[in-house]
């Protein structure tokens, strides 16, 4: 009988463990799908565009020069996104080892503020920061995380068209975290945006700097690869929907549970 107990919770666990590693597996093929969306929408517009250059398209030698560094700036840039989503994967596959170690996150709050600051007012937004006078102590790689928060909070004023953004700190002992809750005016659809192509069919040289000055990492990669590495620091970074029923699709939310620090 005994035996048998001990076979059935073998079991169990086996069962168990093939279903963390399914999911698991669909969490990476969906991750891999999503990147090679990201790399393949710009790389085709580039060689759009030199289709375009090598068909003797351009009026002149001038503007020929002018689109091949319009080209030469986008390169750039989609490697620029191509180092952030290799640092992110070597992490997340422990070839770049992390920094935990114990970190306030008041401090971490108040430089996320500064670094994005400038952007804020560049757009005539504004960032509220509330926190309580207890400071929280949390386990994090402090620099990584900054990156992250720092991350999430530019994209958001990329994304708002007004109002603010608050970002409130909580002591959450009874579940061992703090939370961190980031609400931003603007709807959910727009974090799932992805990687638009370049329109070569009418090209002129004043639509690709247009479009070369919006050539990033699109909202959705950007909160991909900010969960990903949260989960290697031991958090939970979610995006919620909590628009009022008389607006719907006005608010988000980017909540984030990390692992606090009881200090004696």
């Amino acid at each position: 009988m005994e035996k048998i107990q001990t076979i059935e919770q073998e079991l169990e666990a086996t069962k168990l463990a093939y279903l963390m590693t399914a999911q698991i597996s669909q969490f990476k093929s969906g991750y891999l799908a999503k990147t090679a969306h990201e790399l393949r929408s710009p790389l085709s517009s580039l060689m759009g565009l030199h289709q375009l250059i090598l068909g003797d398209l351009c009026e002149d030698t001038q503007e020929e020069k002018e689109f091949l560094q319009q080209g030469f700036e986008a390169a750039k840039k989609l490697v620029a996104i191509i180092d952030r989503i290799v640092t992110i994967s070597k992490i997340d596959y422990g070839k770049i080892e992390l920094t935990i170690e114990t970190v306030c996150l008041n401090d971490i709050l108040e430089e996320v503020s500064e670094l994005t600051e400038f952007q804020a007012i560049n757009y005539n937004y504004k960032i509220e920061l509330k926190q309580p006078e207890t400071k929280i102590f949390i386990q994090a790689d402090k620099a990584r995380l900054t990156q992250v928060l720092t991350t999430l909070v530019d994209t958001a004023l990329n994304l708002i068209e007004d109002g603010k953004i608050i970002i409130t700190s909580q002591l959450n002992e009874r579940e061992d975290s703090a939370t961190l809750l980031i609400d931003i005016p603007c709807s959910f659809r727009q974090w799932e945006k992805e990687q638009e192509d370049l329109q070569t069919s009418d090209l002129t040289l004043a639509s690709l700097k247009k479009w070369n000055e919006n050539l990033q990492l699109s909202p959705r990669m950007t909160l991909i690869l900010c969960q990903t590495l949260s989960a290697k620091m031991g958090g939970d970074l979610t995006l919620l929907d909590i628009s009022p029923q008389s607006k719907p699709e006005t608010l988000t939310r980017l909540q984030y549970l990390i692992p606090l620090v009881r200090l004696s």
